[in-house]
């Protein structure tokens, strides 16, 4: 291997560098992935504007590559050669703690990046730490003892292996979260990425009936939602949204709604809280806004709704998202519809953030690859 690795880093607000680093030391109970796919979602987006702190970071936080070197100790608790492939959660839990013992590392304090400055977590953490290979815009990534891994299937190439992330997080709020199951109806709002994927969760789960809501600009994504199994798509901006649900569903409501939205303000909620059932339905929010003028609070008291949050996924979630792959039930390949070379990472950025191209849903960056899109 090279002595230098080249990674993409964020250096300020909307700027990208190319940088190189020192091809780090791996202990014994650690590992250096070779990345292949570094998904991009609308977080990144987010944090590229407005990044949480000021120190340099290698983005990325849905990660897929080949183990590249390993320690003695790494293989031998892991199971994993040089050579295999695998996808690797942001999380880098404690494993001492209460939730990381209940096996919900997502909510450990050591991963947790709002609350602690020295939270290890991909795509979040500053390259100035040790090892400094901490974000998946690189060609390499280290992996540390506590690095949650997934094997990926034989079969499933690396690419699509980059959709488990937004897969598994549409499993988790959609099933999990939401408890979709058979005969359920469920209204996903918002098209992109996690919409998508929900459709996927809740058709695999037996919901009776899926309903995706968008835009006008999302006319290409839901085209393809109703590929991947969704019953009606609604553009919100020629119909009038809640009397189409209600029409739909004789009168009667969805049980579940999930928003899957960004920057549509407090519509979706508002539109969510009067187009579930009347009484006990479930609805899964991101929870984007900072204030909510008027909440609904009593009419969510009148229906007995129940309001959660989305909130990444776990361990089963991502073995159930590559066992979905790997079937080849839907689509997913469908998904994954513009890659981009490292030395393009801040228009790759941009392009999930609307500011080039057309028809995108899903945005994969090729470390080792020139751009494609």
């Amino acid at each position: 291997m090279a002595e230098q690795v080249l990674a993409a880093v964020r250096t300020a607000p909307g700027t990208t560098e190319l940088r190189e680093f020192p091809m780090p030391d791996i202990p014994d109970d650690g590992a250096l992935l070779k990345v292949e796919v570094a998904g991009i979602c609308g977080t990144d987006v987010k944090m590229y504007a407005k990044p949480p702190f000021g120190d340099p970071v290698i983005m990325g936080h849905e990660n897929v590559g080949v183990i590249a070197a390993a320690g003695r100790t790494f293989t031998a608790r892991r199971g994993l050669a040089e050579g295999d492939r695998v996808f690797v959660e942001h999380y880098v839990g404690c494993f001492r703690c209460e939730w990381c013992h209940q096996g919900e590392y997502r909510h450990c304090e050591a991963t947790d990046w709002r609350t602690n400055p020295d939270a290890r977590r991909y795509g979040y953490t500053s390259a100035s730490n040790p090892y400094h290979l901490w974000g998946g815009f690189s060609q390499y990534l280290y992996l540390p003892w506590n690095a949650v891994i997934h094997r990926v299937p034989d079969g499933v190439s690396a690419e699509l292996a980059g959709l488990v992330t937004p897969l598994s997080n549409g499993i988790e709020w959609a099933l999990v979260t939401a408890g979709v199951g058979y005969a359920s109806t469920v209204l996903i709002q918002g098209p992109g990425q996690q919409g998508l994927s929900q459709v996927v969760a809740c058709k695999q789960a037996g919901a009776s009936l899926v309903i995706v809501t968008g835009t006008t600009q999302d006319t290409a994504r839901l085209d393809l939602a109703k590929e991947l199994g969704a019953d009606h798509v609604i553009d919100v901006r020629k119909e009038d949204a809640l009397a189409r649900v209600l029409e739909i569903t004789g009168g009667r409501g969805v049980d579940v709604v999930l928003d899957c939205t960004a920057g549509a303000g407090t519509a979706p909620v508002l539109l969510g809280v009067d187009a579930l059932k009347r009484r006990e339905g479930t609805m899964v929010v991101q929870g984007e806004l900072a204030a909510f003028p008027d909440f609904p609070l009593k009419k969510i008291t009148e229906k007995s709704i129940s309001v959660r949050s989305a909130r990444g996924h776990s361990y089963r979630s991502c073995e159930l998202a590559l066992e979905q792959l790997a079937s080849g039930r839907f689509p997913l390949e469908r998904l994954s519809t513009h890659s981009f070379g490292l030395a393009d990472t801040d228009r790759a950025i941009r392009t999930v953030g609307g500011e080039y191209g057309e028809g995108v849903v899903h945005v994969s960056l090729l470390p080792w690859a020139e751009a494609t899109a």
